[in-house]
C-alpha cells in the first residue's frame, strides 16, 4: 500500500503579504541584510504595502530609510530578483535549469517548500473567496510541475542553508 499524500491547502497569500520583512543583499558589503516595515506614526492609516521601511545590515551597520510613494515588483524568473523598494538584489535566489526561484523570507521559502513537496495540492473552490491569483497561483509552471519537485526541492534547501548555516 502507498503511503498518504502529502496535502497542501493553499493559504490564500499574496506576495505583499511577504514584504513586511525581505532579505537582501547589503550594497556596502554584499552580506545579508535585511528589510523590514517600520511604525510611522505620522503616515497615517494607508496599506501596509507602502509603509515605511528600515534596510538594516547587522555585518557592516550600513542602514538607510525608504518613504517612497511606489514600489516595484520583480516580474521576470530570468532576470535578477530585487527587492520592491530599494531595488537591491534578494538574498534567497538561486538559479535552476528552468529558470530562477527567489523568496523575500524564510516564512515565504517555507511555504514555497509545503507546496513543492506535496502531492496532493488543493485549492479551493472560486466561490468560496475572492483572491483568485494567489502566491501560489502565480508560480511558474515550471515549479509546479511534478516531474521538477526533486530540483525544486534542492533548490529551496540551498537556499535556507544560505541563511541559517545548516
Amino acid at each position: 500500500m502507498s503511503p498518504a499524500p502529502v496535502r497542501f491547502r493553499d493559504p490564500l497569500s499574496t506576495l505583499d503579504d511577504f514584504t513586511g520583512s525581505v532579505l537582501v543583499r547589503c550594497p556596502r558589503c554584499d552580506r545579508i541584510a535585511r528589510v523590514q516595515a517600520v511604525a510611522d506614526t505620522d503616515a497615517g492609516a494607508g496599506h501596509a504595502l507602502f509603509a515605511p521601511r528600515r534596510l538594516v545590515c547587522r555585518a557592516c551597520g550600513h542602514a538607510r530609510t525608504w518613504r517612497g510613494r511606489s514600489v516595484m515588483f520583480s516580474g521576470s524568473s530570468l532576470a535578477v530578483a530585487r527587492d520592491p523598494y530599494f531595488r537591491l538584489p534578494l538574498w534567497l535566489q538561486t538559479d535552476t535549469r528552468h529558470g530562477r526561484l527567489w523568496a523575500y523570507d524564510l516564512p515565504q521559502l517555507t511555504l514555497l517548500r509545503q507546496f513543492a513537496a506535496a502531492s496532493l495540492r488543493e485549492r479551493r473552490p472560486w466561490h468560496e473567496h475572492g483572491r483568485k491569483m494567489t502566491y501560489v497561483a502565480r508560480l511558474p509552471a515550471w515549479v509546479k510541475s511534478a516531474k521538477n519537485r526533486d530540483e525544486v526541492l534542492r533548490a529551496v534547501d540551498r537556499m535556507r542553508a544560505s541563511v541559517t548555516g545548516r
